[in-house]
């Protein structure tokens, strides 16, 4: 084979993989616009390392001396590596530039390019054979501080999360690796692609992946930030705003330490639904009933025809936030609130292994073989149920019959206590 065809052949499987990763990017709706700009000048880059390395493979094996191409076919190799770790750390930095690295970026430019007219970096004779100048070693220091500032930069940006720092400082150490593999193992420099280049193209497989997992990662904590405020948002609803308002109202005229204390409750009712924006974890089950509880006194205090009793007998468990509260203000809302003597019960035991939540009312039923409606009175009954399934690996069931009543059942495992 020529050499031309062993460049091509060597080159091929890297370029197929760089173009995938670039496919891959475009279509790729979880990074950002930014960010996305950055990968793929890095894939950019590294491709034309790649053509870099087979084109000076090439002319170093050719009948003769081409000394402009290999001029410039060094000066773009020394040039393009240190702007590999720049690009990189300007990623973790979301997209902004750090001066100090593209400052050190630009010096090394300036001097490798001094090649076309001087032989302070590097030059070729009349056999073709490579000679490094005084300053030929300004790539290799170059890179390496930037390499140095590229870990600082990692360390600093995930030092609290550490699991984090494990894939790109790995990647790192296997770049240097490579580098001293490039520098000292005889005869690797005969090779048409170095063992850099090939580091480089593999870690864009693995760099890529960590990208998308923190993108994902990302955006999945934004859909449950959003959850949470369109659950917040379905238990406060106007109405209920309006007519404990109204009853406030009518109390101060009548009974105004009635009316403190509803207000007082009110209040906390709302400040809880606020909290529960910022509760991505689980929360003790008491916090929770105690929210109900609040809900419910201002119920009672509106309507009462209906009464709402509590058997608590076990709180040894977690649950997700506003979970017991909507199951309570459905039982209210649509069953018992026009029955002449309304009754819900919620119960908290421990059945089985598992830890039971039932909410008991004697209301008006429903048919239990259809869903849920798509509509703002029931988003937080889908919700409670989502969550107690994805967070909890638990259950919710509906046990109802036409004007009789309904009875909601929540089973969440029971874990058990290691020695």
């Amino acid at each position: 084979m020529s050499p031309f065809e062993i460049a091509v052949f060597a080159a091929m499987p890297f370029l197929s993989l760089i173009i995938g990763l670039v496919l891959s990017v475009l279509a790729n709706a979880y990074i950002e616009r930014a960010q996305k700009k950055v990968m793929l000048a890095f894939l950019v880059l590294v491709t034309l390392l790649i053509l870099q390395n087979a084109a000076e493979f090439i002319l170093e094996n050719a009948a003769s001396l081409h000394w402009a191409l290999r001029i410039f076919t060094g000066v773009a190799g020394y040039t393009l590596r240190p702007i590999i770790p720049a690009l990189f750390i300007t990623f973790i930095a979301g997209g902004k530039k750090s001066l100090p690295a593209w400052i050190l970026v630009g010096i090394n430019a300036i001097i490798f390019h001094t090649a076309f007219f001087s032989n302070i970096a590097f030059t070729y004779d009349n056999n073709n054979k490579f000679y490094r100048g005084p300053l030929g070693l300004s790539c290799h220091i170059i890179s390496a501080v930037l390499l140095v500032y590229m870990v600082w930069v990692i360390i600093r940006t995930y030092w609290d999360n550490k699991k984090e720092m494990i894939h790109p400082i790995a990647s790192t150490a296997m770049i240097v690796i490579a580098v001293l593999i490039d520098t000292y193992v005889p005869g690797i420099e005969k090779l048409p692609i170095s063992s850099l280049t090939v580091m480089l193209a593999v870690s864009c497989v693995f760099y890529y992946n960590w990208f998308n997992a923190q993108f994902v990662r990302k955006h999945e904590q934004d859909l449950k930030a959003e959850q949470r405020i369109k659950i917040m948002i379905s238990q406060i609803q106007p109405h209920f705003l309006y007519n404990t308002l109204a009853t406030i109202r009518a109390l101060c005229r009548k009974e105004p330490e009635k009316a403190a204390q509803v207000t007082e409750n009110f209040g906390l009712y709302l400040r809880q639904n606020l909290d529960s924006l910022n509760q991505a974890d689980l929360i003790p089950v008491e916090k929770e009933i105690k929210h109900t509880q609040v809900y419910t006194d201002i119920e009672m205090v509106r309507f009462e025809n209906i009464r709402v009793e509590y058997d608590i007998r076990d709180t040894a468990f977690s649950v997700p936030a506003l979970c017991i509260q909507p199951l309570v203000e459905n039982a209210i809302r649509h069953g018992v609130r026009i029955k002449e003597a309304g009754e819900v019960r919620i119960c908290v035991f421990s059945h089985n292994g598992a830890h039971v939540i039932t909410i008991e009312d004697n209301g008006v039923g429903f048919d239990t073989q259809e869903d849920f409606p798509d509509n703002s009175e029931h988003i937080g009954m889908r919700n409670v149920r989502e969550r107690i399934e994805k967070l909890c690996g638990g259950t919710v069931t509906f046990e109802s019959k036409l004007n009789e009543g309904t009875k909601v059942t929540i089973r969440i495992p029971r874990e058990e206590k290691t020695a």
